[in-house]
């Protein structure tokens, strides 16, 4: 462990090269952190990367991709040898398995006609690629004096909105696959939060909100940065902040 993992919080943000991760990214170097840049596409993470350099920030672009085992494990290492610690994991990086298309026309993922590989090809992403990564990570959190994990979820996940057929959510088609995605990985944080509890380790889920990114094709009506106020306010919650929660900026969820 050098000099400088001593005193520096260090972050990791999946999928943070454009949109959510990215301002998630932006925002955390503006705080003072160490921001590592995860992007499959190494060139677009340098470009992130700096950007936040450029405004004053310091980041770094690594190599990731959540679906591959060898890229996670080299990230893990990366961070090992070169910072010794992590502070804080978001994990940000999602498909929706339709494309970039308006949530209204997802019509591909209708239950009972779904391609089960999408199915699988989105869980592979938004559940297993979480485990993935932050199984990998947590040796490297444990080291932190205040550990947080934050996983990007949706208001889609929510069985007791989406269950509402008069909700503001019974306009949209049925999802067998995003939706439920982020329903599991609901169940997941619970489940990482009953486990880490006694460690001291956070572990919440956000709701970002309807936002403007490629994954709904540019419809929604909050920016990246709005977006990404609920995720930072979890990524940095103090010793006798909340875990195991669903919350978006107003505040909690039901599940």
């Amino acid at each position: 462990m050098n000099e400088h993992s001593t005193h520096q919080k260090i972050a990791l943000v999946t999928g943070a090269n454009k949109g959510i991760g990215a301002a998630v990214a932006e925002q955390l170097a503006a705080l003072g952190m160490t921001v590592l840049i995860g992007a499959r596409n190494q060139q677009r993470g340098e470009e992130a990367a700096a950007r936040v350099r450029a405004a004053g920030g310091d980041a770094r672009a690594v190599t990731l991709d959540v679906t591959d085992p060898a890229t996670i494990r080299e990230t893990a290492k990366l961070v090992d040898d070169l910072l010794g610690h992590l502070d804080v994991l978001v994990n940000n990086a999602a498909i929706t398995g339709s494309g970039q298309v308006s949530p209204e026309n997802a019509v591909d993922q209708t239950p009972s006609t779904v391609d089960l590989d999408m199915v699988r090809s989105v869980f592979e992403t938004n559940v297993f690629g979480v485990i993935a990564v932050t199984n990998a990570m947590l040796p490297l959190l444990r080291r932190s004096p205040a550990p947080r994990i934050v996983n990007l979820s949706s208001g889609v996940a929510s069985l007791t909105i989406a269950g509402d057929p008069n909700g503001p959510l019974a306009g949209l088609p049925a999802s067998a696959a995003y939706a439920p995605s982020k329903t599991a990985l609901n169940a997941l944080t619970v489940q990482y939060a009953n486990e880490l509890r006694k460690d001291g380790i956070l572990v919440n889920v956000a709701d970002p909100g309807y936002v403007d990114t490629d994954i709904n094709n540019h419809q929604g009506y909050l920016t990246p940065a709005q977006a990404a106020a609920v995720v930072v306010r979890l990524a940095t919650l103090g010793a006798d902040g909340p875990t195991g929660g669903f919350s978006n900026e107003d505040g909690p969820l039901p599940w």
